[in-house]
Parts: structure tokens; C-alpha cells; sequence
């Protein structure tokens, strides 16, 4: 799932690579892509990028003051091509969500892994009139987010699981289920433990880890293309995605429990006392 760090890039390497084109179409292959049709889709052709930002873990791209808002999910991305495919689109058919074409035969791809159908599009003049956007909660990498808020942010969420909490994005806006990992493996914290009982030294421990995590995933994927971010998350990852490996940190095996639809990857020492946690919903210890 692309998180903070890989929206940024992305919207850095899309401000590179096409500031200052015009649109010469935009097409959804997805019936369920598009989530608004006023402004329609067709107001972006003749209209020049301008700008590319994001919140949280939206992907914002201005041409001339109205915006296309991307929201990739769990298993979209984008994908700039140059030259771009001439081969027509067809509705429905395979990854292919959204293409917008550029002059100059160049633009980008956004494609879905999967068959979930969450990737989304969003045409408006004020990413504010989005509802998920303007529900999001504060920036991990905003002066805000300081210690103190983070507190605060913790005691709202309650008896939550502050796994949970972390990627709880009306929150924390921009942390995802690996991010969250690795910010809870550098805080030495279990992602079972109770949001609103972690003591003041805890919490210190985590913001300075979510703050690090991130600022650190920016670095690495600044300057890279596209193609190469997927890679770089992966390889930068310390528990994240390495179950049976061994802790960096300790040598001890990375763990995992599995949900449903995802799974979340800790290390036993460092984290839990050394005691694994059990494989299931319930935020229990194995005896």
C-alpha cells in the first residue's frame, strides 16, 4: 500500500516529469474509479499541471487551479510512461484504472493489483470539498505533531489497539499498516497495547519513532522514478514484510499475525518481552 513517503515521491517525480503539459485526455477503464462527475473528467483537457502535492495519502495534481485527487489504496499505483501505449482502453478489462494522457504522447497509469476496486478519482477545484479529505487528521511530518498532540491524539482513541490508532487516518494522516510496523519496532512497543495506556516515556519513544520512520522513507525514495519506489520501500523495511527473518536489531525471528485482508509483522524481544503474540483478533499473549 503506498503511504506517505511513496505519495510524496510520486507527487515529487510527477511535478518533474510533466510540470507545465497540458492534458489531452483522461480516461477511467474502472466503472467504480471515478467518484465525481462535476466538474466531469473532460474539464482537465487543455489544462496545464501546475502543481502535484499530497495529504496524507492523497495524491493531489493541479492543472490550472482543478485538481485530479488520487487515492491508490491498498494495491494501486501509478505508472508514468513515455512514450504512452496507443493501444485503445477497454472498460473493466485487467489493472488498468485511469489513464491521462499529456501532449507530447506522454502520462501516466493508474493501475489496481487487485480485484478489491478501492483505487478512486476525485475532479474538483478544492481537495477540501472531498469528504475523506477533509476529515484527515494532522500530518505526521507537520510542525503539529508534536509530543503533546500526539498524546492527546492516543487518549481520543481510547481502549484502541494503538496499531490501530496509528493508521487511523482521521487521526494521523499518511500512516499505513507497514510504516505503522516499523514505527512500533523502533519505539519497542507491542501493536496490542492499549492507545491510551502507554505511559509519557512511550509516547515520547513513539512520536520520535513515526517522525524518524517517515522522514527517513522520504529521503530514500527522494529523486527516484516511479518504477523504483515499490523496491525501495520494501528494502528499507526492518520487520515489515520479513516474517521469519531475523531481527536487525536483536537477531530474535520476526513474527506475524494475520487478519483477514492483511497481516502485521513485530519482533517478539524487542517488542512483547519476548513472548509472541497470538495469531488471531484477539489482542492476546500466548501463554
Amino acid at each position: 500500500m503506498p503511504e506517505l513517503p511513496e505519495v510524496q515521491a510520486l507527487a515529487d517525480y510527477l511535478g518533474q516529469v510533466a510540470h507545465g503539459l497540458a492534458v489531452e485526455r483522461v480516461q477511467p477503464t474502472s466503472f467504480s474509479v471515478l467518484k465525481t462527475y462535476d466538474p466531469p473528467v473532460e474539464a482537465l483537457v487543455g489544462r496545464r499541471l501546475t502543481a502535484t502535492g499530497r495529504k496524507g495519502k492523497y495524491l493531489l495534481v493541479d492543472h490550472d487551479g482543478l485538481f485530479l485527487v488520487l487515492h491508490l489504496a491498498r494495491s494501486g499505483w501509478l505508472r508514468w510512461k513515455d512514450p504512452l501505449p496507443t493501444t485503445p482502453l477497454k472498460m473493466g478489462k485487467g489493472p488498468m484504472a485511469l489513464r491521462v494522457r499529456y501532449e507530447g504522447d506522454v502520462g501516466f497509469d493508474v493501475t489496481e493489483a487487485s480485484t478489491d476496486k478501492r483505487v478512486a478519482a476525485w475532479v474538483t477545484h478544492d481537495p477540501e470539498d472531498i469528504e475523506h479529505v477533509h476529515t484527515l487528521g494532522v500530518d505526521p511530518l507537520d510542525a503539529a505533531f508534536t509530543t503533546g498532540r500526539l498524546q492527546e491524539l492516543l487518549a481520543d482513541a481510547g481502549g484502541t489497539q494503538v496499531k490501530g490508532a496509528l493508521t487511523d487516518q482521521r487521526l494521523i494522516a499518511g500512516v499505513g499498516n507497514a510504516y505503522s510496523d516499523e514505527a512500533l519496532h523502533v519505539a519497542r512497543l507491542s501493536p496490542f497495547k492499549k492507545a491510551d495506556k502507554l505511559t509519557p516515556d512511550e509516547v515520547e519513544r513513539l512520536h520520535d519513532a513515526v517522525v524518524g520512520v517517515l522522514q527517513d522513507a522520504v529521503a530514500r525514495s527522494e529523486g527516484l522514478a516511479a518504477k523504483d519506489l515499490k523496491s525501495e520501500k520494501k528494502s528499507g523495511m526492518r520487520v515489515h514484510g520479513r516474517t521469519g527473518q531475523a531481527c536487525p536489531v536483536c537477531g530474535d525471528t520476526v513474527r506475524q499475525v494475520a487478519f483477514a485482508t492483511k497481516s502485521l509483522q513485530y519482533c517478539p524481544t524487542c517488542q512483547t518481552g519476548g513472548k509472541p503474540l497470538a495469531d488471531r483478533r484477539l489482542s492476546r499473549l500466548l501463554k
